[in-house]
């Protein structure tokens, strides 16, 4: 069972990250693919996988990788399994480029595009990150909804401005992970992230192919989550949302109150009973329970913060300039 970070590093000013989860058939062809794509291209790299908790033989691939060293290869396992955005911190940190590129590695995106990315980052000086997104995705209509809707939620609740459909294949600066590096936060969303460093960001199309081996390990209740996660981590918008809709209802509570009793003294109809009065406890119990789960996704991320965990554990590095 594996999570990796795969992570090219090329020396004259390039690194790529690599994220992988249970897909160990995938870290050979990943490899030999890497290798074609810059092979004669004047640049040197290195790859740097990050084992994220691997249950499989995945580590085991992985130390004979290192060992044969076809191409210079770290190699980081994580204790357990922690997380893609541990992975994608780790993998920055490990990077020694001058530029850093981050890409999955079951190939659906492939090393060729890296290339086209080093390539502007060297012709445009004032560029300091290329990032990629996809133009058809082959998705359900309801998954593409959802999605649109979270680009739309948190660029209006938020500072940043997510582009829609924009993925973690990026490839950026120094700079860029200096900065990234810097930020030691425990709830992390990259996307989110490379959004709220800010550095001038160039967008370009790709299509996503076929997977090598393996299945997506992203289901509709992990990317909700992600979603959550994100906007509650980058944005305290939905606290005055919570606190407006208290006033609303409160607000709306003392109008009908009135009402009602208007209603008995001019009109002299009966003040509704038992169906009314439990509509309006449902109705405001669960104002109060939507808020407190606001406020309790706040508490739980300052709760996590405070404890000052770190971000990952690694139980092995195996460094190729240490062999």
């Amino acid at each position: 069972m594996l999570k990796i970070i795969g992570v090219f590093l090329f020396f004259i000013g390039s690194a790529v990250f690599v994220y992988k989860y249970n897909e160990e058939e995938n870290i050979l062809h990943f490899q030999q693919a890497a290798m074609q794509a810059f092979s004669g291209c004047g640049y040197d790299f290195e790859i740097v996988f990050v084992d994220d908790g691997s249950k499989d033989k995945t580590l085991c691939v992985l130390r004979d990788v290192f060992e044969k060293q076809a191409c210079p290869v770290k190699v980081i396992s994580f204790s357990r399994n922690f997380g893609k955005e541990a992975g994608i911190y780790a993998g920055i940190q490990h990077a020694t480029g001058n530029y850093v590129s981050i890409i999955d590695a079951d190939l659906q995106q492939r090393p060729e595009i890296v290339r086209q990315m080093v390539d502007i980052l060297d012709s445009d000086p004032e560029c300091d990150m290329v990032a990629a997104y996809q133009e058809q995705r082959g998705e359900s209509k309801l998954l593409t909804f959802f999605k649109k809707a979270f680009y739309r939620i948190i660029n209006r609740l938020s500072d940043i401005n997510l582009k829609a459909d924009a993925s973690d294949f990026r490839t950026f600066r120094r700079s860029v992970a200096d900065s990234i590096i810097g930020l030691g936060e425990y709830h992390r969303v990259s996307k989110a992230i490379f959004a709220w460093v800010c550095y001038n960001t160039r967008f370009i199309p790709y299509t996503a192919c076929k997977r090598v081996a393996g299945t997506t390990k992203w289901s509709f209740g992990k990317l909700f989550n992600y979603a959550i996660g994100g906007i509650i981590g980058y944005s305290t918008k939905p606290l005055r949302i919570s606190t407006f809709l208290g006033i609303l209802t409160a607000a709306a509570s003392l109008l009908y109150l009135i009402f009602v009793v208007l209603q008995k003294l001019i009109i002299g109809i009966d003040i509704p009973g038992y169906a009314t009065l439990i509509v309006l406890v449902l109705f405001l119990g669960g104002m109060q329970l939507f808020c407190l789960g606001i406020i309790g996704e706040y508490i739980g991320k300052i709760f996590e913060q405070s404890k000052d965990r770190p971000i990952y554990i690694a139980k092995e590095v195996l460094d190729y300039n240490k062999k």
